[in-house]
């Protein structure tokens, strides 16, 4: 029986299990091969060392068949043969490929997470209890049919999905329990201003140089109460989160 042979052509190389970053130029596709999680810490710059993002310091023409691009190529569309220039363009510019079961993957984790970010920012206003993470993403799927944006945030999508719950379910945010402290001549004054976004007064006290105050009121407010505040008393009055609360028959939950 002959030997196997253990050599394949140099411009051969098989890999698994690579995050491939591609960008095409002159017609032609350049691919890098780098270690996943590698790229994003890269061009973060919490990654200094090339060595670390790459699995091969090479560039091909096709990564998953192990084809190394041509060195007239490399000149041709980037003016250089120098292949550790030619990554670190390709690393700056190119798109990360990401194989369908890894966008699944990335896609049902992000779902996950803007369901938890929904259920720890509302209540049922019934019970002003916290809904079960699983509850919310059953009604985001079977409800809601809600697909996620790989390209915005769990936050902002998560903000998004809430609104689209209103319309179909009884849901509020959590209510944000703030500290109020004024010169006690502006006291009144800011309280009739602020009667509107208080959901309810927890309690107050006047002194002869202070009103303060400690209330409820919708996190979406805060920014309007924050502004209303510094403008009734130029600037002395203070307005500070105490916390999220969600408050039920003695039940009380911080975030």
């Amino acid at each position: 029986v002959a030997p196997m042979s253990i050599f394949q052509p140099v411009t051969q190389v098989r890999m698994t299990n690579v995050a491939v970053v591609r960008l095409k130029r002159k017609g032609k596709r350049f691919e890098v091969a780098c270690y996943r999680n590698k790229v994003v810490s890269w061009r973060s710059g919490a990654e200094k060392d090339l060595d670390e993002v790459l699995q091969v310091e090479n560039v091909f023409s096709n990564v998953s068949k192990g084809i190394v691009a041509n060195k007239k190529d490399l000149v041709s569309a980037f003016g250089t043969e120098d292949v550790r220039k030619v990554i670190l363009e390709i690393l700056a510019k190119g798109e990360v490929q990401v194989s369908d079961k890894e966008r699944t993957h990335q896609s049902d984790k992000l779902f996950q997470e803007i369901a938890t970010i929904v259920a720890d920012k509302c209540v049922d206003p019934k019970t002003q209890r916290p809904f079960p993470v699983t509850m919310i993403e059953r009604v985001m799927r079977e409800t809601l049919h809600y697909t996620v944006i790989p390209s915005r945030s769990a936050k902002q999508q998560a903000l998004d999905v809430i609104k689209q719950l209103k319309q179909h379910m009884e849901i509020q945010r959590a209510q944000m329990r703030i500290n109020l402290t004024t010169p006690s001549k502006n006291g009144k004054q800011v309280k009739a201003k602020l009667e509107d976004v208080v959901s309810e007064w927890e309690s107050e006290e006047f002194s002869a140089s202070i009103y303060e105050t400690t209330f409820l009121a919708d996190p979406g407010r805060f920014r309007q109460i924050d502004e209303l505040v510094k403008a009734e008393t130029r600037g002395q009055g203070t307005v500070e989160i105490v916390n999220i609360a969600v408050v039920q028959e003695g039940l009380e939950r911080l975030e």
